[in-house]
């Protein structure tokens, strides 16, 4: 005789933002599936440059990016109205471009909206994949990547 064992379906609702572990434990889920798929590697550090006052050691900008399947995420850059247009910019994703030819990364993407940098991100050679309309409360959301090439 054969058996067949079925899940019943489980429903729960969780909290409006989940706990750590809770979000920790759908990405184990998640890499779990996707890696006989992928060369990911979970053990590759994220990467923050950061812009300090001279004086303080404050943060008044800087960079944040992480590893996203072997492409690296621009996910926050910063600089300081008072110090922009002296190139600060540009070193930081001069930086964060050297680090990610050096990690073989295959690029860097980022998203970026209609009111910040994206004429800034073009000029460093990024081109746009997609967009995101907006409307009057919500930006329009650009997404822009670079292709590395083995050379710099």
């Amino acid at each position: 005789m054969l058996h067949v064992w079925t899940m019943r379906p489980i429903v729960g609702i969780l909290p409006d933002e989940p706990t750590a572990d809770e979000r920790d434990q759908l990405l184990k889920l998640l890499l779990d599936f996707n890696a006989p798929h992928t060369s990911h590697i979970a053990e590759r550090t994220n990467l923050g440059i950061l812009l300090r006052r001279p004086d303080t050691a404050e943060i008044v900008g800087g960079l944040y990016a992480s590893d996203e399947y072997n492409w690296l995420f621009i996910r926050y850059l910063i600089v300081p109205e008072a110090l922009r247009g002296q190139g600060l910019g540009a070193r930081l994703m001069a930086e964060a471009e050297r680090v990610a030819r050096e990690r073989g990364y295959l690029g860097i993407f980022l998203d970026t909206f209609d009111f910040q940098a994206r004429p800034f991100y073009l000029k460093l050679g990024f081109q746009l994949i997609g967009e995101l309309d907006g409307d009057a409360q919500t930006p329009r959301r650009f997404f822009l990547k670079k292709v590395l090439t083995k050379q710099a």
